[in-house]
């Protein structure tokens, strides 16, 4: 389990130096085995201690170290929605969070299809409607969605999003925030997105899902 808890911290330091983790924003999570290993609450990603993450099974008991983050119930959701999950990671990073205050491009997608990139490494990427930080009711709703998905946006709040990897949430987090980033520069000028069929053609060939 060391190795599952150093990965993790190296995680969350790398997350800080983007700048994607201000202040102690920001929460992610690596499951082993039974366990998962999550950031506890009001913790500076920047500077976590392997020894001093706390531990939860799959149903979000605590089990040891410290309190976990308050958002907990968001990480054990997508454990939940695919077995093959191995990683979250929330954020409150600036851009994402911004695009999460707009109107959501369509029901199964807040962001469209602007880049190849987004749709590989993450793929649609639902808006939840607003609940206030840790609130269970919107852990459920993210559950639920009869959709598939790596990642959703919590509106006036930020994204959040699963890997089969640790690897592949980190770099799932990053692309969101920068697909975020060069829609908001974009503004109100028409822009070229994927065509329907170049985002499904994509998806599929990388593992990701656009499309209901």
């Amino acid at each position: 389990m060391s190795d599952v808890r150093a990965d993790l911290t190296a995680a969350g330091a790398h997350l800080a130096a983007l700048g994607l983790s201000p202040g102690s924003s920001g929460n992610l999570s690596v499951r082993a085995g039974d366990q998962l290993f999550i950031t506890p609450t009001g913790a500076d990603l920047a500077c976590l201690a392997p020894d001093e993450l706390s531990v939860l099974d799959l149903d979000g008991r605590h089990m040891d170290g410290p309190k976990p983050s308050k958002e907990h119930p968001l990480h054990t959701a997508l454990y939940r929605r695919d077995a093959a999950t191995r990683a979250v990671v929330h954020l409150h990073s600036r851009s994402a969070a911004a695009v999460s205050c707009l109107p959501p491009w369509s029901e199964y997608s807040a962001i469209p299809p602007l880049t190849p990139y987004f749709v590989m490494r993450v793929g649609q990427t639902p808006l939840l409607p607003y609940a206030a930080p840790g609130d269970a009711d919107q852990a459920k709703k993210l559950e639920l969605l009869p959709f598939p998905l790596r990642a959703a946006l919590l509106q006036n709040h930020g994204p959040v999003v699963s890997g089969r990897s640790l690897r592949a949430a980190l770099d799932a987090a990053v692309e969101i925030e920068e697909v975020s980033a060069l829609l908001l520069a974009l503004g109100d000028r028409p822009a070229r997105l994927l065509t329907t069929g170049e985002a499904e053609e994509l998806a599929e060939r990388h593992h990701s899902y656009w499309g209901p």
